[in-house]
């Protein structure tokens, strides 16, 4: 008898040993799932890279690489890091090494956002149950609605090859970045997940160039209605996002600490004699992350020019610890050289322009640019930042701010100046 128990023993031990030893590399299918029973879907494929796991996270032509992931200190988990935000999973496998089931953890201003999270192996992100019955490719006109109410006006933009669907929503506040999905028969199903935002899209597609009965979900709990209507020429009103300089005011004056914790001021010989990007932002923030690989990417470039830069944060808190954390993942991701200030102010404080730039109207938008000529005087401000997601609008953006740095460069400063 004793045998016979040792034997069972041995055996569960290797099986369970056999599991732990499964590669798990391969095309995944993920679910957040909502307390409603709502499921934000996304895909990632599993690789062996020296030795080491990794994660690919697909959001179409968009692929996030994901590289720290690590044994629990108990070994009984994997611990997953998304490279970018407060976000990570702790995930355990199955025996069978086909399903992967844990939490997605996702810091805020207010507590730590906690989803449940289960990766069964394949690539179909939606089911496709018969042939898309139109094509809806194009400029859609937006209606988000809450309880009844017209709440945002936003601009889809949408390309559908066949069943596929790729796109994205671009509002007042920021684009939805990058949106995958199907169409099947008449309805529309559109998700995302980059570490922050997790969003899930449903409609009905009408034959009349219409979509209607759209829900939209995103994270633990949110939701919203929306409709549609084709309009190849719809545009976002500018005045709800637009920032100004107050009566009297020309330039800014500001001193905050760098992520070493360095005092850095605007009125710096760095700055002096140079056109100057001051960008507004938040290591919270997706749509600042599109924006901080565009900048830093040009400073590299440009920067021997005549060109400076100087980010400034507003985090989702007032701990410098934490904030340093957050920020340094955004410096070494898209290599920035310029600085990084913290300013201490949290981006949902209602007075955080008063605190930071009192010299400007509020800031509504992140991320959002201030750009000064090389006497240190305001000459524009960039608040309709539209990312790579966003095809033609991204383009547009590049050019406009191309086109506004080399004509600050090519004029003549006077010593009175």
């Amino acid at each position: 008898m004793r045998r016979i128990i040792l034997g069972s023993i041995l055996t569960l031990f290797l099986v369970n040993l056999q599991a732990q030893q499964m590669p798990l590399d391969g095309q995944w299918r993920a679910e957040l799932k909502r307390a409603d029973g709502k499921s934000i879907v996304f895909n990632f494929e599993w690789k062996t890279e020296n030795g080491k796991p990794a994660w690919y996270i697909r959001n179409s032509s968009e692929r996030i690489h994901v590289t720290d992931i690590q044994a629990s200190k108990k070994g009984d988990s994997l611990i997953v890091n998304m490279p970018l935000f407060e976000s990570q999973f702790r995930i355990k496998k199955d025996k069978s090494g086909k399903l992967i089931s844990g939490y997605w953890y996702k810091g805020s201003s207010v507590k730590t956002q906690v989803m449940p999270f289960v990766a069964k192996r394949g690539g179909q992100r939606f089911p496709v149950t018969g042939e898309a019955m139109t094509n809806i490719s194009g400029r859609w006109s937006v209606d988000f609605q809450t309880n009844g109410k017209k709440t945002d006006a936003a601009v889809a933009e949408f390309t559908q090859r066949g069943n596929v669907l790729t796109g994205t929503f671009l509002t007042t506040t920021g684009d939805y970045r990058y949106l995958e999905g199907t169409v099947s028969n008449d309805t529309l199903f559109l998700s995302a997940f980059d570490g922050v935002h997790a969003y899930f899209f449903t409609a009905i597609i009408g034959l009349s160039k219409s979509i209607s009965h759209g829900e939209f979900y995103s994270g633990a709990s949110f939701k919203q209605f929306w409709a549609a209507v084709k309009n190849d020429t719809a545009t976002l009103p500018v005045n709800e996002v637009a920032m100004y300089l107050r009566p009297g005011e020309e330039r800014l004056h500001f001193t905050f600490r760098d992520l070493d914790n360095n005092p850095v001021s605007i009125n710096d010989e760095r700055f002096q004699d140079k056109v100057v990007v001051v960008q507004l932002m938040g290591s919270w923030c997706p749509n600042c992350m599109d924006e901080m690989a565009f900048l830093s990417d040009y400073y590299n470039k440009n920067s021997f020019r005549g060109v400076e830069m100087v980010a400034l944060a507003y985090e989702y808190s007032t701990d410098r610890e934490r904030s340093v954390k957050t920020l340094r993942k955004f410096q070494q991701r898209f290599h920035v050289k310029y600085p990084m200030l913290i300013t201490g102010v949290t981006a949902s404080d209602s007075l955080r322009t008063e605190k930071t730039l009192p010299e400007v109207t509020p800031i509504k938008f992140f991320p959002s640019s201030i750009i000064l000529d090389r006497t240190g005087k305001v000459r524009k401000f960039d608040t309709n930042f539209n990312g790579p997601a966003t095809g033609e609008h991204y383009l547009a953006y590049k050019r406009e701010f191309q086109e506004t740095i080399e004509k600050l460069l090519a004029e003549e400063v006077s010593p009175a100046q």
